[in-house]
């Protein structure tokens, strides 16, 4: 965490990763809320549907653009480790959106809002956490393992 508040490039990298982030997560929320309000499927499985849509996005624009000078790694090889963080984000991120949503939910009954509305405020908050913390678990292990052939 000091290297990235210290150092200015390391700096760039964490903006340059929230970006790209920010854009998976534009893809996250889009795809999740298709899935339930057009094709009604399940919650968790959305969840889980539009998480892997963000992440072939994140390596692709990580890759190329946050980590241009990291391509020293095989490509494959680069994809399956950062396959298996954010697998372990998934990992993170499911039981939050399982029990976060309808304690959420709960906590949401008193407010006079529709149903509809309601479901879509606590989907899309749950989710928001879960994105923001599984965030944090990506670029301090991704920048650490997937991309530490980069000097810090």
């Amino acid at each position: 965490m000091t290297a990235v508040l210290k150092n200015p490039a390391e700096r760039t990298r964490f903006f340059k990763f929230a970006l790209v982030g920010a854009i998976g997560a534009v893809i996250d929320f889009g795809v999740m809320n298709f899935l339930v309000a057009f094709a009604q499927t399940q919650f968790v499985i959305a969840g889980t549907i539009s998480f892997i849509c963000a992440v072939i996005s994140n390596f692709t624009w990580n890759r190329f653009w946050t980590y241009p000078e990291s391509r020293s790694k095989h490509l494959v090889g680069q994809l399956g480790q950062f396959s298996l963080v954010n697998a372990a984000g998934l990992l993170i991120r499911i039981p939050i959106l399982r029990y976060g949503e309808p304690a959420l939910d709960q906590i949401l009954t008193n407010i006079p809002i529709t149903a509809k509305s309601h479901q879509f405020f606590s989907h899309n908050t749950t989710l928001a956490i879960a994105v923001a913390i599984v965030m944090l678990w990506n670029f301090f292990v991704n920048r650490y393992w997937t991309y530490n052939d980069i000097d810090l």
